[in-house]
């Protein structure tokens, strides 16, 4: 062979052999960019820690321990502890799926998961679901629609389980009567400043289902541009079939209900909450319908001091429900911040068209008044 066309031949070889060489490192390149964007690796997660304590004295003015009708207050000249939370945000891929723990200990968090626990026959037999105030996850295949399942709290009322999310301490008579959670999927879909939701769970406040009834969820939401202005109309309905009643032999119970925020100033807000629930029973003569109406005067005069006064009235003409045909609150709450930690002196007047409250003898009249100072702190 020639010695040149040999050396020819060798040069190729060796350049062939390079660039497939190149081309192999090139390809392990890529395949190492592919596995450092895994999951794992994902340089967009997020968590985020957050929760809050309470606890509080209250005394009724009657001396009387009946006169409490409202939830997560239900004592009388005792030093209380409330709920002690803490909250668990985590997101990952930019926020395209995000996870949700949120657990609470102490009275309100078994108030509020009522059905959960082993005290006795009409707890569902797990007493660490009373823990878990909400627990889910989400997935938002685009900027306008997310998924979510799990348990979470309510879209119905004005008021929030947590005492750092309220400016008034004792609960209005329509979250005590209304829906606390649900335990399901919903979907949320949002175009510009309307949103709709739509989901499906267990029957109301039940962490595990003890039936086959559902329950349907709806909300339309809207409000101004300049997030002053904010409105929601909510639904929850749940139906029996002829083989099967609703809890509380009941064939249907369903609830509409409103609630607006308006920022007027600064200083100065309002807000609205009405609601209908109606209720048919098996026997057609106890059915029928009560409501409540309730605004919110939120003043703060300075950065560390907030006003509020709540005025609720509750309408039952029928007395399906409660055992009288009105009863009017009215709650003035006074929030003093010191940092993250909140004192909230409050004083609350009730009048009824029924004795349904008790002087300390036990004798029925149809006002009472109730005052207490809670400390709330919010991490």
């Amino acid at each position: 062979m020639n010695l040149k066309l040999a050396a020819a031949i060798t040069l190729l070889m060796i350049s062939s052999t390079v660039s497939f060489a190149q081309e192999l490192t090139k390809t392990a390149v890529k395949k190492a960019a592919i596995l450092s964007t895994a999951p794992d690796e994902d340089e967009t997660k997020t968590l985020t820690i957050s929760g809050g304590l309470d606890a509080y004295y209250r005394y009724n003015l009657s001396n009387n321990f009946a006169n409490n009708y409202t939830s997560f207050t239900n004592s009388q000249s005792s030093f209380e502890l409330g709920m002690a939370s803490i909250r668990a945000d985590a997101s990952a891929l930019a926020g395209k799926v995000t996870a949700t723990i949120d657990l609470g200990f102490g009275r309100r968090a078994e108030e509020f998961s009522y059905n959960d626990g082993v005290t006795d026959q009409s707890k569902n037999g797990f007493a660490s679901l009373s823990n878990v105030k909400q627990l889910f996850v989400t997935y938002a295949p685009s900027s306008k629609v997310k998924f979510t399942a799990g348990k979470f709290g309510t879209h119905v009322g004005y008021e929030l389980v947590d005492a750092q999310l309220n400016r008034n301490y004792s609960m209005s008579y329509m979250f005590t009567n209304g829906p606390f959670f649900h335990t399901g999927l919903k979907a949320d879909i949002t175009a510009g400043p309307v949103g709709l939701m739509l989901g499906v769970a267990n029957y109301t406040d039940q962490s595990t289902a003890t039936n086959n009834v559902k329950s349907l969820l709806a909300q339309v939401s809207g409000g101004s541009s300049d997030g002053k202005f904010k409105a929601y109309l909510n639904y929850v309905g749940s139906y029996g079939s002829k083989s099967e009643a609703i809890p509380g032999s009941l064939k249907s119970l369903s609830q509409i209900d409103l609630v607006i925020n308006s920022t007027i100033t600064s200083k100065f807000g309002i807000g609205f909450n009405a609601t209908v629930q109606d209720r048919k029973t098996m026997t057609a003569s106890t059915s029928g319908s009560w409501w409540g109406s309730a605004v919110y005067l939120n003043f703060d005069p300075t950065p560390a001091t907030g006003i509020t006064f709540r005025s609720e009235y509750i309408g039952d003409s029928k007395t399906i429900y409660f055992a009288t045909k009105n009863i009017f609150a009215n709650t003035l709450s006074i929030n003093c911040k010191v940092g993250p930690l909140t004192i909230i002196p409050e004083l609350r007047v009730e009048t009824s068209q029924s004795t349904i409250y008790f002087k300390k003898n036990g004798t029925g009249v149809k006002s009472t008044a109730t005052a207490l100072v809670a400390a709330v702190y919010k991490f």
